[in-house]
């Protein structure tokens, strides 16, 4: 963690080797419902200010935007920005 201030890791998140998390993200569940917490692959990057929740999955070597809104699965090797979070770029 290059910048360790403020991420938010809930109990239940999986997260895999070498990941980068930066300042202010926030790895949770949607609601106190049991809907499940996000799983994070293998050499993921997760960019400042980037929110992660539910039961979603991020995909090896993925790349979140800052200040993004992650509420559903981004595939492996995919770049995804915006709120709520789309994939701009991915494997051809």
């Amino acid at each position: 963690m290059p910048h360790p201030v403020g991420i938010v890791v809930g109990d239940g998140v999986q997260i895999g080797q070498d990941v980068t998390l930066f300042q202010n993200v926030t790895l949770g569940r949607k609601r106190v419902a049991n809907e499940g917490y996000p799983v994070l692959h293998d050499h993921v990057v997760v960019y400042a200010g980037a929110v992660i929740l539910g039961g979603v999955t991020i995909g090896a070597h993925a790349v979140i935007a800052a200040n993004s809104v992650v509420l559903t699965d981004i595939p492996a090797h995919s770049t995804a920005a915006g709120i709520p979070a789309r994939v701009l770029s991915g494997p051809s």
